[in-house]
């Protein structure tokens, strides 16, 4: 995605509204513009006391229409342009979440959390100011500069070009100037701020890393020292700031002394009335307000800039991938719109698409656009040679629900890469689980375990091979945004918000009764120890869960998955960090309470795989042994050495005459 591309739609789907703004900003300039020229001119003939109040009555007039107009007009010109800039922000605020929410299972190893802060917090809030304070005031000013320059122009050309060059000051010379005089400052701000977001986010998650081992004023030194250095570059913008008003001043000096020559001229040619002097003096004042925020506009481009590239970034190498399968979500997902922007997004989408149309006819392939970064297949929920099947249509609610029932994985002959050109992460995977089967995945760090569970989850779809569920491909569901109602997933640190038990383990299922909560909750054994609280499951768990242990978070994640009623449960090592017989307490649980589901179990430890139906052990991405426990323990000597080293007194028994 290009960083136009979080600009340019919203030209389109709300050009009416821009082309209002517009003429509203330019009417609120002519109003107070009239208004000071009215002023000057009743001012000038009241001191000429006229005869008859009737001789100023027009004037008088004039001054209270062009005083109200301009208040008015004015109201309505920031009623509309905030009302637009609103709902352009919800689009841009649910489009982001939407292209990063693809993306959850790599988020980590593609962002840092203090950049997602920044790009929610910062990035959104610049992309505001680029309509309400760059855009919209620059255009302005380009019509105000013809309405002056033609208006002056039917009075006297020669003057009218010397205040075209004034004025050009203003709105191209000293706007370029600061953009080039602070361009490198004004990116190092952003990077500098984006620096402490991460910093001050690392800070925070590592909180107690910092406590124990005793370095709380290293890091506060540390950082105050950057926040410094960010106050040195605010300074010195500031200082630049002020010079350049300083100079914009002085020109508007200049314009008014020039203004007040010329009209004096005009007088003593009997061209212009003597009452007109003031009203053209005083006329220059509001028009310079419409001048003068050009230059301030322009400097905040790099700024812009650099909130674009990091918006962009999100969706690197995704003109055919995630961004296809995002708009579909979108598209499935509109029924939660608020903001009123339902017609907003149809249209911004659609602007999208036209332009990614465009892309893929000039291109030709993929292969063609692509720009070799190493996260396309990364990133892609698709694989380009089986693009075509990411259809709506191919998942139809008649395959969801016959998989809800029954739900049938074959792995045929599978491989995936993530870099292009790199090494297979997963190399010919053949797996067949019917339904109700247990598997267990063993094998150290970067085997190749995880890639795997991402292939059954429908986030990967293979280089090669094939990943079906009741023969339709699993990357199909994912892509039509219904693998949840097939696959749940029980990770080793599930997030739980900081509201009340059950509506943690509501998110299973939000439809779910309160008597399916206790069902499910009692299903994860943990009835008892909500029943014990004081507000039982309203109980809040605060932020993360901390006011539970970790057996207990988990059985809360459990009681989740067991709402979500899926066929597949895939299990990526739930029980890390636990002790050894909370460990065995919650297997026993997962089992029994998952006994009638498939379940794929990601694990180091062999603590409890003798209840699976088949255990397979991966290395570098291939399976190198697999059968039953009994089997292997019969048949593979370093499977009975792992086993050995977990469960040194059940191998005794077993050698024992």
């Amino acid at each position: 995605m290009k960083r136009e591309d979080w600009i340019r739609p919203y030209f389109s789907t709300h050009t009416w509204r821009f082309a209002l703004i517009v003429f509203l900003g330019l009417l609120t300039a002519l109003c107070a513009s009239a208004l000071m020229f009215t002023s000057g001119y009743l001012i000038s003939k009241s001191s000429l006391r006229p005869e008859n109040i009737l001789m100023v009555y027009v004037p008088v007039v004039l001054v209270r229409t062009f005083g109200i107009s301009r208040s008015v007009v004015h109201y309505v010109e920031r009623l509309v342009g905030h009302d637009t800039i609103l709902r352009i922000l919800s689009h841009m605020r649910v489009r982001l979440y939407r292209l990063l929410e693809p993306q959850a299972l790599f988020i980590r190893s593609r962002f840092r959390t203090g950049d997602i802060l920044g790009m929610l917090a910062d990035d959104i809030e610049y992309l505001q100011n680029i309509f309400m304070r760059t855009i919209f005031p620059s255009i302005v000013a380009l019509a105000a500069y013809a309405v002056v320059i033609a208006a002056l122009g039917w009075f006297d050309p020669a003057f009218a070009l010397l205040m075209a060059f004034y004025i050009a000051l203003l709105i191209f010379v000293l706007p370029a100037l600061s953009l080039y005089v602070n361009k490198s400052r004004n990116r190092q701000l952003k990077q500098k701020r984006n620096q402490l977001y991460q910093k001050l986010t690392d800070a925070v998650l590592g909180m107690g890393d910092w406590v124990i081992s005793g370095r709380q004023a290293t890091f506060v030194n540390d950082y105050e020292r950057e926040e410094a250095e960010v106050a040195r570059i605010e300074r010195s913008l500031s200082n630049w700031s002020k010079w350049r008003t300083f100079a914009a001043q002085g020109v508007v000096g200049a314009v008014v002394i020039s203004m007040i020559y010329w009209a004096a001229q005009m007088f003593a040619a009997q061209a212009i009335d003597a009452t007109l002097i003031a009203a053209f003096v005083l006329v220059v004042f509001p028009m310079m307000e419409a001048f003068l925020p050009v230059s301030d506009a322009i400097d905040k481009l790099p700024q812009y800039t650099d909130s674009l590239d990091r918006m962009a970034k999100v969706d690197q190498g995704g003109d055919e991938g995630v961004s296809k399968n995002v708009r579909k979500s979108e598209g499935a997902g509109k029924k939660g719109l608020t903001f009123g922007e339902q017609q907003v997004s149809d249209r911004a989408e659609r602007a999208v698409d036209d332009r990614d149309s465009d892309n893929r006819k000039n291109c030709g392939n993929r292969d063609n656009c692509s720009n070799g970064n190493s996260h396309n297949n990364h990133n892609n929920l698709s694989n380009p040679d089986n693009s075509s099947l990411i259809t709506e249509d191919l998942v139809t609610e008649d395959i969801v629900r016959a998989a809800r029932q029954s739900a049938h994985i074959r792995i045929e002959q599978a491989s995936y890469r993530y870099d292009q050109g790199g090494e297979m992460a997963v190399e010919e995977l053949t797996l067949d689980i019917p339904h109700g089967k247990k598997i267990a995945v063993i094998g150290r760090s970067g085997a190749g375990k995880s890639t795997l569970l991402k292939l059954i989850q429908g986030a990967l779809a293979p280089t090669s091979g094939a990943v079906t569920v009741n023969g339709t491909p699993a990357h199909a569901y994912a892509g039509a945004d219904r693998i949840a109602a097939v696959v749940s997933v029980l990770n080793q640190s599930p997030h739980l918000f900081d509201t009340s038990v059950a509506n943690n383990i509501r998110l299973g299922r939000n439809s779910a009764s309160e008597e399916e909560i206790r069902q499910a909750a009692r299903q994860a054994r943990l009835d008892g120890l909500i029943e014990s609280l004081p507000e039982g499951y309203l109980t809040p768990m605060h932020e993360a869960g901390q006011r539970f242990s970790g057996g207990e978070r988990q059985r809360v994640a459990l009681a989740r998955i067991l709402l979500q009623q899926t066929p597949v449960v895939l299990l990526d090592e739930p029980t890390v960090g636990l002790d050894p017989r909370t460990e065995r307490e919650l297997l026993a649980t997962m089992f029994d309470a998952m006994a009638d589901k498939s379940l794929i179990w990601i694990t180091h430890h062999l603590v409890g795989v003798e209840q699976m139906d088949e255990v397979i052990f991966m290395e570098e991405g291939r399976i190198i042994m697999r059968g039953t426990h009994e089997e292997l323990m019969k048949q593979e000597a370093r499977y009975r050495r792992l086993y050995q080293l977990d469960r040194p007194l059940a191998i005794q028994a077993i050698e024992a005459p």
